[in-house]
């Protein structure tokens, strides 16, 4: 962001040095534009991310990872996907940043620094599992418009901030509270500052959980700039876009929330099943609440070869939503046969758990790997897609990789 505002402003001279080359005809450029080469940020950089990050989106930014850049038992910052619905903030003034709590249900309206939230409540940290409603989208038939993620949209890294309902119970919660909404600093694409890209919430029972935070800090370290630097809401085993980014404002509701993106079919799918392409009423559709169970193999990376003399040991992690995952089962015949994998207990509730499991293979040849997991209620992953919804979200089917035994 800092990149293009100095790009805006940049001389001849400078706007050459940035190219690495003079630029000829320079003085010919019509007033106020850029050269293509200065055009186009290089995200990877910008961000901090590995190269092997897919860019799926750029207006506004979206990135997911390969399945076997997720390996890490906590993801890190290069790793993570990003999942934005409007501009990046360009301007944080983190020593001015404040966090205001209004609303119909709360008792005051309440504003704090940053500085004030960080000395008042009780630091807390949790490694959270955040997943985009439409992780998996792009295998949906018919096509569901939107981002056409594929496996990477998801994450779990550790947060460290204080707990959404100490701030809260600060300020003092109505009787009649049913939900909280909240409200960041990135822009509308249109730049129309009366528009939010996005301002989606949780019922009261989510907002009051302890591991739902106000984070500031990622791993460790200042929340990048892209994942909600300086102050972001993070409610783990939900939708990811419940988890607000660059928050400045928190409403707790007499009511569903109903911001941008709550209503219509965002982040909603048919309450009973539909046939493919059929159109669904908004007032058929149902808020996604806890997501469902879900894995992924991270290692080895799909396309490996190996000698049939050697064991195949595979790792990977596993999620349920607000539920523990009870069993991990991997197949080489197709989801004929399962054999079970070796299950971890997550760090926390609502972190990830890592399974792994070693195999042997009958005869040299192609062989699919595939991982099924089970959540805490005896529910598990469909083998292939599950239900089509109109807008591609909740994709939970086996995960597979391809290897090759020689």
């Amino acid at each position: 962001m800092q990149r293009r505002n100095f790009v805006k402003k940049a001389t001849l001279s400078s706007m050459a040095g940035l190219i690495g080359a003079e630029i000829v005809f320079g003085n010919l450029l019509p007033k106020g534009y850029r050269p293509l080469a200065l055009q186009d940020p290089d995200p990877f950089k910008m961000f901090d991310k590995d190269p092997e990050m897919v860019v799926l989106n750029s207006k506004p930014w979206n990135m997911e990872a390969r399945a076997h850049l997720l390996n890490d038992k906590v993801t890190p910052n290069k790793f993570m996907f990003i999942r934005n619905n409007g501009i990046i903030p360009e301007k944080i003034d983190v020593q001015n940043w404040t966090l205001t709590i209004d609303g119909e249900s709360a008792d005051q309206t309440k504003t704090y620094s940053l500085a004030e939230l960080k000395s008042k409540f009780k630091h807390h940290t949790y490694q959270l599992t955040l997943e985009c409603g439409g992780n998996g989208r792009s295998e949906f038939d018919p096509p569901a418009k939107g981002n056409q993620w594929t496996i990477g949209a998801v994450s779990c890294a550790e947060w460290t901030g204080v707990r959404l309902r100490d701030v809260l119970e600060d300020v003092g919660i109505g009787s009649d509270a049913v939900y909280v909404g909240y409200h960041g600093a990135d822009m509308h694409l249109s730049r129309d500052p009366n528009k939010e890209p996005i301002s989606r919430g949780v019922p009261m029972q989510k907002a009051l959980q302890d591991e739902t935070l106000l984070a500031f800090q990622m791993n460790g370290e200042d929340i990048p700039i892209a994942h909600g630097h300086p102050l972001r809401l993070v409610a783990g085993g939900w939708p990811a876009s419940v988890s607000g980014k660059w928050i400045n404002r928190i409403s707790i509701r007499n009511k569903e929330h109903d911001g941008e993106k709550m209503g219509g079919s965002s982040y909603r799918v048919p309450c009973k099943p539909v046939a493919p392409g059929e159109k669904v009423k908004d007032e058929d559709m149902c808020v996604i609440e806890s997501m469902p169970v879900k894995s992924l193999i991270t290692y080895p990376k799909s396309g490996a070869t190996f000698p049939k003399s050697k064991s195949l040991n595979i790792k990977g992690h596993a999620w349920a939503g607000e539920l523990e995952v009870s069993k991990v089962e991997y197949s080489i015949d197709f989801g004929s046969t399962w054999a079970p994998c070796t299950l971890e207990k997550p760090a926390n509730r609502l972190a990830w758990q890592h399974f792994s499991a070693q195999i042997r293979f009958p005869v040299v040849g192609y062989y699919e790997v595939w991982a099924r997991a089970t959540d805490s209620n005896g529910k598990a992953q469909p083998m292939l897609l599950p239900g089509w919804n109109p807008k591609g979200y909740l994709n939970n089917a086996c995960h597979r990789i391809a290897v090759k035994v020689t």
